[in-house]
């Protein structure tokens, strides 16, 4: 799904205003004059096109991309910003990687595989959308698998490649099981929260923000009948995902990058400011009749109350890390996804496109 960069548009911003207040009215519009398009197309011309890349569809916890480009913030850093969907982390990195977008959203971790695979492609992130990591096991509350230490012995379910999956035994290690006790089945991951519904495994591991909402609302099982085991509760405490770029576009193009992050994190603050405005927002923007308004609400409500911020948010502010939580997370990926070398914490991350410490406390 592509969509236009909506920068400046008055009549979406006139239709967000009637969905907020919640009355028909009717909206009278003008038809702009040959010199008002003339001035637009003029003011367009002169701003930098920038293609980024979500790192799936597009839903409610992309608020800060939606608000940026609704409220223009991307335009007034000079960039004319559109964007795609995506089709998960390794495919967008891949993608910015070959230059088919110019920014994207992706696990910073996948990334580091990404560049010992690619030693002359290399990427860095250079904002954090994600404080904390979405990782999660979940099982049903009726199992008695109460912590991660009773998963021994446990059959799990989930995509060969999924992320959660490869760092269980790093996960085991922390809480002092054996991962080696705990079976794994092979699913599609439209599958994986089925089954776990019908008790055909004892547990999933998955993104909180995908495998909750559908484990809720589409299959009956409340937030009362589930443990979810994040692994920043238990020794992993990993960052979400964040925005990623080639080493040498953010070398020869800081300015765009600055102006994006900028933009970016301005989006995230709103977004945090309103979290049910910022939803209208998305769902304006989607356009969609597939878009689940209710699934996305709850998507969102996930990302407020467990992914968007961290303790150290309050001392460093939004879309930067903390180098030595980073470094011990490094490590812990290596060690789980059988890397060879350990990248330093400023190969994997650069702060030079973030705005000043100040701008970005909340």
């Amino acid at each position: 799904m592509s969509i236009r960069s909506l920068a400046g548009s008055l009549l979406l911003a006139a239709t967000l205003g009637l969905v907020a207040c919640g009355e028909a009215t009717d909206v009278t519009t003008t038809e702009p004059t040959a010199s008002e398009d003339t001035e637009t197309a003029a003011e367009t011309a002169e701003l930098t096109p920038v293609k980024f890349t979500l790192s799936w569809l597009f839903q409610g916890v992309d608020a800060p991309l939606a608000i940026a480009l609704e409220n223009g913030y991307f335009a007034e850093e000079g960039l004319d910003v559109t964007f795609e969907r995506g089709f998960g982390s390794a495919d967008s990195i891949t993608k910015v990687a070959a230059g088919q977008y110019d920014i994207g959203e992706g696990d910073m971790y996948s990334m580091i595989e990404f560049n010992e695979q690619n030693p002359d492609e290399q990427l860095v992130a250079v904002a954090i959308k994600f404080n904390r990591s979405p990782f999660t096991i979940v099982t049903k509350a009726e199992s008695g698998i109460d912590t991660p230490a009773d998963l021994e012995g446990a059959n799990l379910a989930a995509p060969a490649g999924d992320g959660p999956r490869r760092l269980w035994p790093v996960l085991a290690q922390e809480v002092g099981a054996d991962p080696d006790s705990v079976e794994w089945t092979n699913v599609e991951p439209q599958l994986r929260e089925s089954l776990l519904a019908q008790g055909n495994a004892d547990g999933i591991s998955c993104f909180s923000i995908s495998c909750l909402p559908v484990l809720h609302q589409k299959l009956g099982l409340p937030p009362e009948d589930l443990n979810v085991f994040y692994y920043n509760d238990y020794g992993l405490d990993l960052y979400g995902n964040a925005l990623i770029v080639r080493k040498d576009f953010l070398e020869e193009n800081l300015e765009v990058v600055q102006g994006f992050v900028a933009a970016y994190l301005r989006g995230l603050k709103v977004a945090l400011e309103d979290p049910d405005a910022a939803l209208a927002v998305v769902t304006e923007l989607a356009d969609d009749e597939l878009f689940d308004v209710a699934i996305e609400s709850e998507r969102m409500s996930i990302a407020m109350d467990r992914l968007y911020l961290g303790p150290e948010v309050d001392s460093l502010g939004i879309g930067g890390v903390d180098p030595d939580r980073l470094s011990v997370t490094i490590a812990q990926v290596v060690e789980g996804f059988g890397l060879t070398t350990t990248p330093d914490a400023s190969d994997v991350f650069d702060d030079s496109a973030l705005p000043p410490q100040e701008e970005r406390m909340l």
